[in-house]
């Protein structure tokens, strides 16, 4: 912060004489320049007396502070959220327990290698919602091209056809292959919900199918633009879903994790997501989906997977459930 952005709370001409005398321009140049009494032997005589100069300061740092919280307050608000956005089953009881319910103002992370079941548990997720509230929609933002309409028409005919087209009807489909037309996207929903005459469902529900190809290319270890944009997006992505109670669910891919990731119940998980380990911490729940096998059956194959916990505002890190895919329709492996 440019101490220039805080007259007249302190005097411009101090502001100036603390400019040219000591190269004090910002609030951390002040702060951490030194006393006060530092500052007062290099600026000219009779600019200022020691008491203003500490108490400018004082000034200075209450605007550069972040206004604190109580953990109290911060409880019941988030209480009073869940209140108002009900949680949505997945249909798979287990898997609702282990995240402590889908839905919210929250921002999931669905982690996992090619064929883990992602996709399928965000896509299932929607349509639950769907089928549950009729005067809500959601936005599926397809960053690959690979959304299918046809699977996607299947898992709602398989759960009620008696309204599979009025359910489709209210799920939008956009593409956004670049960081930049996914912004574009998430502006004009912006403006959309904060219109007043926005008439009809609302949407309720994004999903981000996936965030990977859209940050990984710009992430590096020399240099730290490719973080504040990944930083940039995702405080965006939790200011929409604060502001109009959205839940948004984004998938990402992964990378190597040697010897074995650490964040995992199991040893033999050798993979972790994608983007670094600070991207789990600016999500409110990072799941990680991982298969464990194909199983023939007369009635049609199915595969078994594990679902975990690596990190959540609200449940318990490193607890894990099974459950199972079959047709591309989620169900509890208590079933079996």
């Amino acid at each position: 912060m440019r101490l220039a952005s805080v007259v007249p709370l302190i005097p411009a001409e101090l502001v100036a004489a603390l400019d040219h005398s000591c190269g004090i321009r910002t609030d951390t140049d002040l702060l951490f320049f030194g006393s006060s009494l530092d500052i007062i032997k290099r600026l000219p005589l009779g600019t200022v007396t020691l008491s203003d100069l500490q108490k400018f300061t004082e000034l200075v740092a209450g605007q550069a502070s972040v206004p604190g919280y109580r953990g109290d307050e911060i409880l019941a608000g988030t209480a009073r959220t869940y209140e108002k956005h009900p949680q949505v089953s997945c249909g798979v009881k287990e898997l609702d327990e282990l995240v402590g319910g889908f839905g919210g103002s929250r921002v999931f992370e669905i982690s996992g290698a090619k064929g883990s079941g992602k996709t399928a548990l965000a896509l299932q997720v929607v349509i639950q919602h769907l089928l549950c509230d009729a005067d809500s929609c959601a936005l599926w933002i397809d960053t690959s091209g690979d959304f299918s309409a046809e699977k996607t028409a299947q898992l709602v005919r398989h759960f009620d056809v008696a309204v599979s087209d009025k359910v489709l009807e209210r799920l939008q489909v956009s593409l956004g292959f670049n960081i930049e037309g996914v912004h574009d996207v998430l502006e004009a929903l912006r403006i959309s919900l904060s219109s007043s005459r926005t008439v009809g469902p609302t949407v309720q529900w994004i999903v981000l199918d996936s965030i990977t190809p859209l940050l990984l290319p710009s992430l590096s270890a020399v240099s730290s633009q490719g973080h504040a944009m990944m930083t940039t997006f995702m405080r965006r992505l939790r200011e929409l879903a604060r502001t109009f109670g959205i839940t948004i669910m984004v998938i990402n891919g992964t990378s190597g994790a040697a010897p074995f990731n650490q964040s995992s119940a199991f040893a033999s998980t050798i993979r972790k997501p994608a983007l670094g380990p600070s991207f789990t911490f600016m999500t409110d729940c990072t799941l990680w989906l991982s298969k464990m096998k194909d199983i023939p059956d007369p009635e049609g194959p199915f595969s078994v997977h594990v679902a975990e916990v690596f990190r959540s505002r609200v449940a318990r890190s490193k607890t894990w459930c099974t459950f199972q895919i079959r047709d591309g329709v989620l169900s509890s492996t208590s079933d079996l």
